[in-house]
């Protein structure tokens, strides 16, 4: 029997021998391993896991209202969507290289076409509206007075445009530093009251929201501080806080072309640390009010101002032309007044902001991203001034067919088509609040604050108030300037033949009627009792009311209008350089469905507190007599 020879097996084969050995081996690395990662979550609080994975739930929560928002070979930047029609905040400088219409991506995946409504070029805010769907993921705006440093903050954006699928980039940290200002630096961008942060903000960051621990928006993330090469964020970026934006939404939300405001005065700090007036215009409503060279602000609308830069911080948080209370002093004498803000600029100055006819700072703003280098973004016209197709001078630009509809070019507006729907829905409010009220003569009489009597007739011919100190009347088809009457009130009848204009058909029938924005609505009183007050719109505040202003037989009124449609107030200029007449109602209780009563200020001075008895609405009576 022939035995072959004994053959040594070849290396490949006697690795194959001992494989089931390094299996073996392995199997055991992975179960130790498994035991120790065991041993360590166990040894992990519950509260520490508890807390991971609430951050993560939310997270997760407030990146599907995260916006990628896309601006074509021009780049592009973050936003937030704030309701759940597809209203969404961002920059300015974010938008205004798309013009009218741009792409915007959740993180879903899904793509949707968007069209600016708002801009407020000086506080670097823009709102857009996403269509195709009414149940838009959202997140609400928490009050930024209320956060504090060292409170957790996270930021959700597209970061370098890296979110090819959509997906937002998170970064966490901390807030640094609250009621930050940051100069202009050579450009209209202006933050003031800002939020510091160390949450990662790079280019493409800028438009996204900043958010609290509990998934709340309190601020959106403009400027950051990069190094000089790479463009890479150091630690230090800047949010526009969430009250800024509250204070602006509703003007957004009406296409208009926004502005900040300003006191009509400059500042400087006094040797002894006051903030003092150091040169004041004298058409300003500021120096209407009393205020003076060498005065000392002590307060604005109930924030402390201890430096020029306090100053700056609190005024720029307010659009132009909002009322607020501010506490002055001259030597020991303490003086208390309302003053309605100016505007920073011109409409013109606006306009040509916009258009791209003043260019950023060298390194401002830094915040989007662009395809192909790192200076500042290419700026074509943009919709909103000359050469932007917004002004009449050149046709509405094309614009996708699911935005069709959705744009109309105005002077001075973002986009007047908004400012329509604005209008529409205030007006509709406005009559279901007030059914029934006839079109004949109205009668209301009623008792002044000292017990004697008043009586006022209003119809579409004549207007007339009977008071102790005599009878008024004025033409109310005729121009209404001609005589504010009664004497001493600033245009009383004026503003009461507008308001049952109002009532009975709506703002079509007062004249040219546009959507201002929302107000402060301050409550009748003077202001020394409500210097404490605190921040309009914030809890225990005066709440923000929506403000129809028109234009009609030679005057201007605004009207503030209630949640449910109720007339709150109205101030009435005869001249645009004059103190208006201002009417405060009580909300309900007069007959009717009338108010119960109203209250007439003109210069600071209170001209009478009306309470109504009774109203004879002209009910089936048709036309004025």
């Amino acid at each position: 029997m022939t035995h072959a020879p004994a053959v040594s097996p070849p290396p490949y084969a006697r690795g194959r021998r001992r494989a089931p050995r390094a299996r073996t081996a392995a199997v055991l690395l992975v179960a130790v391993a498994s035991l120790l990662g065991a041993a360590r979550a166990a040894e992990v609080p519950a509260g520490v896991l508890d807390a991971e994975r609430e951050r993560v739930e939310v997270m997760g929560r407030a990146a599907k209202a995260a916006v990628a928002i896309f601006a074509g070979e021009a780049g592009g930047g973050s936003g937030v969507i704030v309701s759940p029609d597809g209203y969404a905040l961002t920059n300015f400088h974010v938008v205004q290289p798309a013009g009218v219409a741009m792409k915007c991506g959740l993180s879903d995946g899904s793509l949707h076409d968007a069209v600016l409504v708002g801009l407020d070029p000086t506080g670097d805010v823009a709102l857009v509206k996403l269509v195709g769907r009414d149940d838009f993921p959202f997140v609400e705006l928490a009050d930024s007075d209320q956060v504090a440093v060292g409170d957790a903050c996270f930021a959700a954006g597209n970061p370098f445009l890296l979110a090819t699928d959509l997906a937002p980039s998170i970064s966490f940290g901390i807030v640094s530093g609250i009621h930050r200002y940051q100069f202009p630096a050579g450009t209209i961008l202006e933050y003031a009251d800002c939020l510091q942060v160390d949450a990662a903000i790079n280019p493409g960051n800028s438009g996204g929201a900043l958010f609290d621990a509990a998934g709340r928006v309190i601020g959106v993330n403009g400027r950051a501080s990069f190094e000089k090469r790479g463009r890479v964020n150091v630690g230090v970026g800047y949010a526009i806080s969430s009250n800024q934006l509250r204070n602006f939404l509703g003007s957004l939300k009406g296409g208009r072309l926004v502005d900040h405001a300003t006191l009509g005065a400059t500042a400087a700090t006094a040797e002894d640390g006051r903030v003092v007036v150091s040169d004041i215009l004298d058409t300003s409503d500021a120096w209407r009010r009393g205020l003076r060279y060498d005065d000392e602000i002590v307060s604005v609308a109930g924030r402390p101002v201890r430096t020029v830069n306090a100053l700056k911080n609190v005024l720029g948080i307010f659009p132009a032309g909002w009322r607020v209370p501010i506490v002055s002093r001259r030597g020991a004498r303490r003086s208390v007044a309302f003053v309605r803000l100016a505007g920073l600029h011109t409409s013109g100055e606006l306009a040509k902001i916009v258009s791209g006819g003043e260019a950023p700072a060298e390194g401002a703003p830094e915040g989007e991203e662009r395809p192909g280098g790192d200076g500042p973004p290419r700026r074509p016209p943009a919709p909103g001034a000359p050469g932007g197709g917004r002004g009449g001078e050149k046709p509405p630009p094309a614009l996708p067919e699911s935005l069709a509809g959705l744009y109309e070019a105005r002077v001075g507006f973002t986009n007047y088509h908004f400012n329509t729907v604005e209008r529409d829905r205030v007006a509709r409010a406005v009559a279901a609040r007030h059914p029934g009220l006839g079109a004949g003569p109205w009668t209301i009489t009623g008792t002044l604050a000292k017990g004697e009597p008043f009586r006022i007739e209003l119809s579409d011919r004549h207007a007339t108030i009977d008071l102790p100190t005599g009878t008024s009347a004025i033409d109310p088809a005729g121009e209404l300037d001609a005589v504010p009457a009664p004497p001493g009130s600033g245009g009383l009848l004026a503003a009461l033949v507008l308001w049952r204009r109002l009532l009975l058909a709506g703002p079509a029938d007062l004249g040219r009627t546009t959507y201002w924005g929302t107000a402060p609505h301050w409550p009748a009183g003077d202001a020394a009792s409500l210097e404490t007050v605190a921040a309009p719109g914030t809890p225990g505040g005066p709440v923000l009311v929506d403000v129809l202003d028109t234009a009609a037989s030679s005057v201007e009124a605004r009207f503030h209008v209630g949640g449910d449609g109720g007339i709150l107030g109205v101030d009435l200029w005869p001249t645009p350089d004059a103190d208006p007449c201002e009417v405060r109602f009580e909300e309900r209780g007069g007959p009717g469905g009338l108010p119960g009563g109203f209250e007439v200020r003109h210069a600071d001075e209170v001209f009478g507190t009306f309470r109504i008895e009774a109203f004879d609405g002209g009910a089936g009576q048709g036309g004025g007599s």
